[in-house]
C-alpha cells in the first residue's frame, strides 16, 4: 500500500512537472533576455533615424512626425483657454485658466460626453458635429458662448502637421474607422463643423496628441522635462528633438517636438523574432492587422486580449480550467487589461483572483489561478520592458543630441497601464536604467496631460507666436480683412447679382444690365435620343481645340472623340478678324484632312467662349472680346458668317455650322448627356461664367412664353456698374487698371485663374515693401506682372508639400524665404482662392434660389456641371465651393457633376440635340406634306368646283351633281325699300304696314 502511494505520488510529481514544462515553454518568449531588449533598443534608434531623414521617411515605421510644438512652458503663459481631449469613446471639453507670476497656477473646469460607437464607426461629418453639439453645450454650461477663447485639439491619433494648426489624419486607431477623415485636416473639419452649428466661433491654435499635452503638462511643473510618454490604451512618446536633425522640416535653429508615433515599430518585420503566435493571433483579429505591432504588444487595449489567447492554448492542452474552454473565454476583449492590474496586484489572495476568474465565468481551481497570475506577469512585464527599451534608445538620442557624457532628463507619463498596473512602472524603469546607463532619468506622473497639456501647448504656441510675428500678424490681417467675407455679405451679394439677373432679362432694362443674360436659343438638354457624327470647334483661348464626336447607340448611348489641338499665336489674337477666321477655317480644313472626311458635309457645333447676342442658334455676334483676344472687325459681327466666309474663301471643304455655344453651355450640355437634372454650367478656369435653363416667360428678350431656355449670364461683368465696390480691395483695383479691358469684368477679376496669381502677387509685393515678408527684399522677378501664376496658389494651398512648394516658388522668385514667410504666403492664397470660391458660391446660389422658385418647390434638386482648371486643379477650392453653396442655399440638394470636355463635347451635344430636334421638325413635315397644297393645284381645285356647281344647276345633271345647288326660294337681300316683303309673297297691305312702322322706329329695318 505504501508502494502504491509512493507510485502514485511520484506520477502526480511526474505530471506536474511536464505541465509546468509545458507552462514555461508557453512563457518563454515573453521572457527577454538583455542582449534582446539591446537589440530592441538599437533597432528602435535607427528606425528613429530613419523617420528624421527625408529620403527614408516615407519607408520609415516610425514616422516622426513634426508637432510643429517648438518650446516648453516658461512660465510667462497667462489666460484663458479651451482644450477639447479626444482619444477614446469618452470626449472632453475643457475650460483651463492659467495664472502666470508668483501666485502661478492651473485651474480646470471640464465636462465629459460619450461617443457611441455609431458615431465612432459612421462618417466624418458626423464625428465632428457630435464634437462640436458637445462644445455647444460645454460652452452654454460655462456661461462663455459669446467668447472667441483660443483653443487646444488633443487629437490622439497619428497626424502628419504642416503646421502647429493643421494636422492631417495618417490613419484611424483605437476602434475608431469614421469615413471621410483620413488623408483630410482634422482641423479644417472641426472648422466646418462650427460654421455648420453657426451659433459660435473659436480660435483653433493648435492640434496636439495626448502624448505632446503630457510632456507640456510635466514641462510646466519641471522645465527638465522634454520627453512625454503614454503607457494606457494605446502607447507612444514624443520628445523635443534639434531642428538641424528634422530634414523633414525647414530650418536649423532651436528645438521641435516630435511625435514618434512608435506603435507602427515592427510594422517591416524588424521585430518578428520576438513576435509570438499569441502576438500574430491578435493582430490578425484587430481592426488593422499588420499594423502598430509594436502597440499590439505593449499597449492596454490588447494585453488582455493576449492574455486570453494564451488562457485558450493552456485550456486546448488541459493545463487550465480541466481542459473546458467556456463560452466567456472565447469572446473577444472579455478578459481586459484591468484584470492583469487586479490579477498580479501583490495584496491579492488566490482566493479574490479566482473571484475575478468567476466573474468572468471561468470555473478556476487555486492552481488554476496561479497559472493566470504567472501568464498575466509574462504579459505586462515584456511590454514594461519593450516600452522601457524604446524609451531608452529616445533617452540616448537626447544625451547625444546635447553632447554630454551624462544626461539628467525627466520624462512625463500618464496613461492608465503605467498609473494603475502594480509592477509596469518599476520594470519599465528598471529596464531603462538598464539600457541606459548614462541618463539619470525622472519619472514625473502627469496631471491631465490630454487636457491641461492642450491648454498649455496653446498658451505656449500663442506666446511664442505673438513673440515672433507682433506686429506683422496684426498688418497682414489688416491687409487681407476685406477679403474674408462673411456669410450675411455673401447673402447680400446673392440678393444683389438676383437682382442684375432680373434686370438682364428685361427688355426695358437689359441695356444697361451689367449682368446680360444672353438667350442661347438652346432650348433642350440631351434626352438620350441623339446619333450621328459631329464635328466641334473650341476657341475660348490660346489654343484652340477641334474635336470629331461620334455619338452611337449599340446596347447605350456611347460618346467617341478624336481631338486636335492648334496654337492660336499672340500676333493673330491681337491681329485682324480676317486672319483669325482665316487660322480656324485652315486649322479645321488640316483636322479634317487628318480624319479623311473632307468630302463630307458634317453639322459642326462652335464653341467660342466670348460674350455673344444671338437672335437663333446658328448665329452670334460678338459683344466684347474678353481673355486678351483683341482681334478687330469681330466686335458686333457674326461670328459664325465670319467663319463661313473664310471656309468659303478656301474652297476645299464644306461645313453645316448648325449652332454657336458658349464653353459654359457647353458643359451644360456635356454634363446633361449623363445626368438630365443637370440644368446649369459652371466654368472656373481662367475665365469664369454660368448658364442656366431659364423659364420662357421670364425671358422678355424673346418671344413666346412657353418651355425654357438656356440663358448664359455673363457674370464676369457683375459689379461694373459699381455694385460691388464695397467689397473690392486696393489689390483688386490695381489688377483692374493694368488689365487689357480696365473697368470692365470686374466680378471676374476677383475670382477667376487669370488673374488670382497676380492678384496674390500684389499682395506679396506690398508686405514685403512694409517688411512682412522676405526680411523687407524685393526681387525683380517678385515686381515682375504674371510671374506668380494661379497653378502657384494651387500647388502651396496643398495640405501635405504646400509650404515646400512655397519654398521652391519663392526661390525662383528670387527670394530667400524663411519657414515663417512660407506659412505667411500660404495663408494669402488661403484667403484669396477662399475668397473666389465664397463669390461664386454666392452668385450660384442666386441661380439655385431663381431654379427653385421657377418650379414652386420648397426643396430644390438639380445638378450643375461644372468645368475649369481652378475648379479641377485647385486642392481646396470644389469643397470649398460646395460647402459654402450648401450653406448658402440650404433648401436644395445641390450635385457638382465635373464636365469631361465641356466646351469641345458639349458643342457636339448642342449640335446633336439641334439636329435631332431638325431631324424632329423634318420628320413632322413630311407626314403633313400631303395637306400641303401648291397654287397650281389650288387653280385646278377651283376649276373642278366650278364644273360641278354648273352641274347641279342644270335639270339635266342635277341628279348625278357632286355639288347638289339646292335653291332656298330667298330671292334678294335687303336694300332696305321693302321689296324684300314682296319679293317674299307678302300682301301689299301688311308691306305697307311695314314701311309705316319703319318710320315710326326711326328707319330701322325690322328685319335686323
Amino acid at each position: 500500500q505504501v508502494s502504491a502511494q509512493i507510485l502514485a505520488f511520484f506520477t502526480v510529481a511526474r505530471r506536474l512537472a511536464a505541465q509546468r514544462k509545458e507552462i514555461d515553454a508557453v512563457l518563454e518568449p515573453f521572457l527577454l533576455s538583455p542582449e534582446t531588449l539591446r537589440e530592441v533598443k538599437n533597432k528602435m534608434r535607427t528606425e528613429l533615424e530613419y523617420g528624421l531623414k527625408r529620403e527614408t521617411q516615407g519607408s520609415a515605421t516610425v514616422k516622426m512626425l513634426p508637432t510643429y510644438v517648438c518650446g516648453t512652458p516658461d512660465g510667462t503663459e497667462k489666460g484663458k483657454f479651451l482644450a477639447l481631449d479626444l482619444g477614446g469613446t469618452n470626449f472632453r471639453v475643457l475650460l483651463v485658466k492659467i495664472r502666470s507670476g508668483r501666485r502661478k497656477s492651473v485651474r480646470m473646469y471640464n465636462k465629459i460626453f460619450a461617443i457611441p460607437l455609431e458615431i465612432m464607426q459612421g462618417t466624418g461629418e458626423e464625428l465632428f458635429d457630435h464634437i462640436v453639439h458637445c462644445i455647444a453645450d460645454f460652452l452654454e454650461y460655462m456661461g462663455i458662448k459669446g467668447a472667441r477663447l483660443p483653443l487646444g485639439f488633443t487629437f490622439s491619433f497619428p497626424c502628419k502637421q504642416a503646421s502647429i494648426d493643421k494636422g492631417t489624419l495618417v490613419g484611424w486607431t483605437k476602434g475608431f474607422k469614421a469615413t471621410d477623415c483620413e488623408g483630410e485636416d482634422v482641423v479644417d473639419m472641426l472648422r466646418e463643423a462650427i460654421k455648420r452649428r453657426n451659433e459660435f466661433d473659436l480660435d483653433i491654435v493648435a492640434v496636439v496628441n495626448d502624448t505632446v499635452g503630457t510632456m507640456m503638462t510635466c514641462g510646466y511643473e519641471d522645465p527638465n522635462c522634454e520627453i512625454g510618454l503614454i503607457a494606457g490604451t494605446g502607447s507612444n512618446v514624443c520628445y523635443m528633438e534639434d531642428m538641424k536633425n528634422i530634414e523633414i522640416v525647414e530650418g536649423n535653429e532651436g528645438k521641435m517636438c516630435i511625435n514618434t508615433e512608435w506603435g507602427g515599430f515592427g510594422d517591416n518585420g524588424c521585430i518578428d523574432n520576438i513576435r509570438t503566435e499569441y502576438d500574430k493571433e491578435v493582430d490578425e483579429g484587430s481592426l488593422n492587422p499588420g499594423k502598430q505591432r509594436y502597440e499590439k504588444m505593449t499597449s492596454g487595449m490588447y494585453l488582455g486580449e493576449i492574455v486570453r489567447q494564451i488562457l485558450i492554448d493552456l485550456t486546448k492542452r488541459g493545463l487550465l480550467f480541466r481542459g473546458q474552454i467556456s463560452e466567456s473565454l472565447r469572446k473577444r476583449g472579455i478578459f481586459e487589461t484591468k484584470f492583469l492590474s487586479q490579477i498580479e496586484s501583490d495584496r491579492l489572495a488566490l482566493l479574490q483572483v479566482r473571484q475575478i476568474l468567476q466573474q468572468l465565468g471561468l470555473d478556476s481551481t487555486c492552481e488554476d489561478s496561479i497559472i493566470v497570475k504567472e501568464v498575466c506577469g509574462a504579459v505586462s512585464r515584456r511590454a514594461a520592458q519593450l516600452c522601457g527599451a524604446g524609451l531608452a534608445a529616445i533617452v540616448e538620442k537626447k544625451r547625444e543630441n546635447r553632447g554630454v557624457e551624462h544626461l539628467q532628463i525627466t520624462v512625463g507619463v500618464d496613461g492608465t497601464l503605467y498609473k494603475l498596473h502594480p509592477h509596469f512602472s518599476r520594470v519599465l524603469q528598471e529596464t531603462v536604467k538598464e539600457l541606459a546607463p548614462w541618463c539619470d532619468v525622472t519619472f514625473m506622473l502627469s496631471e491631465d496631460g490630454s487636457g491641461k497639456g492642450a491648454a498649455l501647448i496653446t498658451a505656449v504656441a500663442k506666446r511664442l507666436r505673438n513673440h515672433s510675428e507682433g506686429h506683422r500678424s496684426q498688418t497682414i490681417d489688416k491687409y487681407l480683412y476685406a477679403m474674408r467675407l462673411s456669410d450675411e455679405t455673401l447673402i447680400d451679394i446673392m440678393a444683389r447679382f438676383r437682382r442684375e439677373m432680373k434686370n438682364g432679362l428685361s427688355r426695358d432694362f437689359n441695356p444697361t444690365a451689367t449682368v446680360k443674360m444672353l438667350p442661347t436659343f438652346v432650348r433642350s438638354i440631351p434626352d438620350g435620343s441623339e446619333k450621328g457624327d459631329f464635328i466641334a470647334l473650341d476657341l475660348g483661348g490660346s489654343y484652340f481645340r477641334i474635336l470629331r464626336v461620334k455619338v452611337s447607340h449599340e446596347k447605350k448611348q456611347t460618346v467617341q472623340m478624336e481631338s486636335e489641338i492648334y496654337n492660336t499665336p499672340e500676333d493673330i489674337m491681337h491681329g485682324s478678324g480676317t486672319r483669325l477666321f482665316d487660322h480656324v477655317a485652315e486649322c479645321l480644313g488640316d483636322f479634317m484632312e487628318k480624319q479623311q472626311i473632307k468630302d463630307k458635309k458634317l453639322p459642326v457645333g462652335f464653341t467660342f467662349s466670348f460674350p455673344c447676342r444671338q437672335s437663333k442658334l446658328d448665329e452670334g455676334v460678338l459683344i466684347t472680346w474678353t481673355k486678351r483676344f483683341k482681334a478687330s472687325g469681330v466686335e458686333g459681327a457674326d461670328v459664325v458668317k465670319l467663319l463661313n466666309r473664310a471656309i468659303k474663301k478656301r474652297g476645299d471643304y464644306d461645313a453645316d455650322i448648325m449652332a454657336v455655344v458658349n464653353d459654359t453651355v457647353g458643359t451644360m450640355m456635356t454634363c446633361g448627356f449623363d445626368d438630365q437634372r443637370c440644368e446649369v454650367g459652371l466654368i472656373i478656369g481662367t475665365g469664369t461664367n454660368a448658364c442656366y435653363m431659364e423659364e420662357m416667360r421670364h425671358i422678355d428678350l424673346v418671344e413666346g412664353d412657353e418651355g425654357r431656355m438656356c440663358i448664359n449670364t455673363e457674370w464676369g461683368a457683375f459689379g461694373d456698374d459699381g455694385s460691388l465696390e464695397d467689397i473690392r480691395t486696393e489689390f483688386d483695383r490695381e489688377i483692374d487698371r493694368g488689365s487689357l479691358n480696365p473697368g470692365k469684368q470686374l466680378f471676374e477679376k476677383m475670382v477667376s485663374g487669370l488673374y488670382m496669381g497676380e492678384l496674390v502677387r500684389l499682395i506679396l509685393v506690398k508686405m514685403a515693401k512694409e517688411g512682412l515678408l522676405f526680411e523687407g527684399r524685393i526681387t525683380p522677378e517678385l515686381l515682375t506682372k504674371g510671374k506668380f501664376e494661379t497653378k502657384h496658389v494651387s500647388a502651396i494651398e496643398k495640405s501635405k508639400e504646400g509650404l515646400s512648394k512655397a519654398k521652391d516658388i519663392l526661390t525662383r522668385l528670387g527670394v530667400e524665404p524663411s519657414h515663417e514667410d512660407c506659412v505667411a504666403v500660404q495663408h494669402v492664397c488661403t484667403i484669396v482662392s477662399f475668397r473666389s470660391a465664397n463669390l461664386v458660391a454666392a452668385t450660384l446660389g442666386a441661380i439655385l434660389c431663381q431654379l427653385r422658385d421657377n418650379k414652386g418647390v420648397g426643396r430644390l434638386r438639380t445638378t450643375v456641371g461644372v468645368d475649369g482648371s481652378l475648379y479641377k486643379m485647385h486642392p481646396q477650392y470644389a469643397r470649398r465651393l460646395h460647402k459654402t453653396t450648401r450653406r448658402l442655399v440650404p433648401d436644395s440638394d445641390v450635385r457638382f457633376l465635373l464636365s469631361e470636355s465641356g466646351s469641345g463635347k458639349g458643342a457636339a451635344m448642342v449640335t446633336a440635340v439641334a439636329y435631332r430636334l431638325a431631324e424632329q421638325h423634318r420628320l413632322i413635315d413630311e407626314t403633313l406634306a400631303e395637306f400641303k397644297l401648291t397654287h397650281e393645284q389650288l387653280l385646278q381645285v377651283k376649276k373642278r368646283m366650278r364644273t360641278e356647281m354648273e352641274a347641279g344647276l342644270k335639270k339635266k345633271t342635277h341628279d348625278t351633281a357632286k355639288v347638289k345647288m339646292l335653291p332656298t326660294f330667298v330671292r334678294s337681300t335687303p336694300d332696305g325699300t321693302g321689296r324684300l316683303w314682296a319679293a317674299l309673297g307678302f300682301p301689299e297691305w301688311q308691306t305697307k304696314f311695314v314701311l309705316f312702322l319703319q318710320k315710326l322706329l326711326g328707319g330701322c329695318s325690322l328685319l335686323n
